[in-house]
């Protein structure tokens, strides 16, 4: 399953991230992976079939493809 890294809105409280985002993830299918404390968010395993489930989500910002990231 591909990964994803996935953005709450700055509104979300810690448990609509919690019992809503994170449990919507397990549900489908999906795992969760690291959580990030700089941003509110976290990763996740997901099945790609479900994705706009995910994305459309009342407490998400954004979901973007996990992917390396270099500074030059």
């Amino acid at each position: 399953m591909p990964s994803y890294i996935v953005t709450c809105k700055q509104d979300a409280t810690p448990e609509d991230v919690e019992a809503s985002v994170k449990t919507q993830v397990r549900e489908q299918g999906g795992k969760i992976g690291h959580e990030y404390s700089l941003i509110k968010g976290f990763q996740a395993i997901y099945p790609e079939g479900s994705l706009h489930a995910l994305e459309t989500h009342e407490h998400v910002e954004a979901v973007e493809e996990d992917q390396e990231v270099r500074t030059q």
